[in-house]
C-alpha cells in the first residue's frame, strides 16, 4: 500500500504528541489471518444475525456506504456481496496487546483510547529522529513490519490536534500539524470535529450561522460562555487548537467487557444464564490474561423494545474466576423483569487494577482457572468449561 503524507510544517511545539489509529482494525486482522479476503468488502458481523450491528468493515465495504454501528440488515442491503465475518474478540485483543507492547518501545507515556488507538507523548524524543515526519513514519513502519497491519498517525502539539491529524488522511495516513499552521488546518473543517460537539450542539451552532471551525473562531469567548456555559470555554479553546490535557499513561485498560445480541429474543432463564456464563468466561479470561483485578461488575441488558438498562455492583475486591463473575452477573440479572425477554446481554468489569494474591481460596481458584485457560488457549476457546454452557445448546 503506498504511503500517504500530508505534512503541515511550522514551529516544533512545546509538546510532541502522536496519535496512532489502526486502519479498519478488526477487518484488517481478519484479512491478515486469511489473505484471500484482501481487496474484498469485509464486514465484521454475522450475516445470520440480522438483528446485530456492524462492528467495523474494510474500506472496500465502506465504499458501498457500510459503516460501524450500522444494523446488519442495512449492511446486507447496501453490500449484499460483502463477506460477513462474526467477530473474534479474543483474537483482536491478542493483536491489540502486541500493538501496545510495540508502542511502549517508542515512549513509556502511552494512553490507550480503545483496543486499536492510543496517544504517545513523544516530547523529548525528537532528537532520535531526523524530523517529525521521520518519527511518524518510523512508528508506522514498525507496526507494518511487526504486526503486518496498517496504521494512520497524527503528530501535533496536543492530543486534540494529534487525533484530528490521524483521521485526515485515512487509511495509512501520516499528518503532522505544526504550531504555525493550526488555523490553516482547522478553519475549513466542520464544527463537529471538535471534541464534545455532537449533533445537538452542531444544530444550535448552525442556527447561528456557524458551520465551520473558522467561523466559530470569530465568535467572542464571552458570547460562547453565555450561550453554552462551560462548554463555551472549551469551544473557544479548541477552535484555536488549544488543548493542555496530559497523556495519561495508565497502561491497563479502563474496562473489559463482552456482549451478545441474540438472533431471537430470549425468555428461557436457563438459556439466559448460560449466555451470561459464556460472557463471564470471556471477560474472565481476558482479565486473567492482563493479570488484573476489578472492583465493579456491570450487567448490560436490552429488552425487545430496545430499552437498555445497566445494573452494577461494586466491592473492594472480587475473585477473578469465571464462576464468581457469573454469580455477580446472575444476581444483577435477577433484579430485572425476566418476563419481558432480552435481545442483548453484556458483562463489563471496571475499576481495574494490577492483581495481587488475596488468600488461599483465591490461589486454588487461580490454579484451576489457569489450567482451564491454558487448555482453551491450546485447543480452542471452549474446549473445557461448565456443563451448563453446552446444556443450553441442546
Amino acid at each position: 500500500m503506498p504511503r500517504k503524507r500530508r505534512i503541515v510544517t511550522g514551529v516544533i511545539p512545546l509538546r510532541t504528541i502522536a496519535h496512532v489509529d489502526m486502519d479498519a482494525f478488526f477487518a484488517a486482522v481478519e484479512i491478515l489471518d486469511n489473505p484471500s479476503l484482501a481487496g474484498k468488502p469485509v464486514i465484521i458481523g454475522s450475516r445470520d444475525s440480522p438483528r446485530g450491528v456492524v462492528s467495523t468493515c474494510s474500506y472496500e465495504a465502506r465504499a458501498f456506504g457500510v459503516h460501524s454501528a450500522m444494523p446488519i440488515r442495512r449492511a446486507i442491503e447496501l453490500c449484499p456481496h460483502g463477506v460477513f465475518i462474526p467477530p473474534r474478540h479474543d483474537r483482536y485483543h491478542e493483536v491489540s496487546q502486541a500493538l501496545f507492547v510495540l508502542l511502549r518501545e517508542f515512549s513509556p507515556l502511552v494512553e490507550p483510547l480503545s483496543i486499536d488507538e492510543a496517544f504517545l507523548d513523544m516530547t523529548g524524543c525528537e532528537h532520535f529522529y531526523s524530523s517529525l515526519e521521520d518519527m511518524g513514519q518510523t512508528i508506522k513502519d514498525a507496526i507494518r513490519q511487526r504486526l503486518k497491519l496498517s496504521a494512520s498517525v497524527g503528530i501535533a502539539g496536543n492530543k486534540f490536534l494529534a487525533k484530528l491529524g490521524s483521521g485526515l488522511q485515512k487509511p495509512n495516513g501520516l499528518v503532522i500539524i505544526g504550531e504555525g499552521q493550526v488555523e490553516e488546518v482547522l478553519a475549513p473543517l466542520p464544527v463537529d470535529v471538535l471534541w464534545g460537539v455532537g449533533a445537538k450542539t452542531t444544530r444550535e451552532l448552525a442556527r447561528l450561522g456557524i458551520s465551520t471551525v473558522g467561523q466559530l473562531r470569530g465568535v467572542p469567548e464571552e458570547w460562547l460562555v453565555r450561550k453554552f456555559g462551560k462548554m463555551g470555554r472549551q469551544l473557544f479553546l479548541l477552535a484555536r487548537g488549544i488543548d493542555d490535557r496530559p497523556v495519561e499513561c495508565e497502561w491497563e485498560a479502563k474496562s473489559l467487557g463482552a456482549e451478545n445480541t441474540f438472533p431471537a429474543d430470549l425468555f428461557d432463564v436457563k438459556v439466559l444464564e448460560a449466555e451470561l456464563l459464556r460472557l463471564s468466561m470471556q471477560v474472565g479470561r481476558r482479565l486473567r490474561q492482563g493479570n488484573l483485578s476489578f472492583r465493579t461488575l456491570t450487567l448490560k441488558a436490552r429488552y425487545p423494545d430496545f430499552t437498555t438498562l445497566t445494573r452494577s455492583k461494586t466491592k473492594s475486591s472480587w475473585p477473578r474466576d469465571d464462576w464468581s463473575i457469573f454469580a455477580g452477573a446472575r444476581e444483577l440479572l435477577h433484579t430485572l423483569d425476566l418476563t419481558k425477554g432480552f435481545r442483548l446481554l453484556g458483562v463489563y468489569l471496571t475499576g481495574l487494577y494490577p492483581f495481587r494474591q488475596l488468600d488461599l481460596l483465591e490461589e486454588e481458584r487461580s490454579r484451576l482457572t489457569t489450567v482451564i485457560d491454558e487448555l482453551n488457549e491450546k485447543w480452542g476457546r471452549t474446549v473445557i468449561g461448565p456443563a451448563r454452557v453446552w446444556e443450553a445448546d441442546d
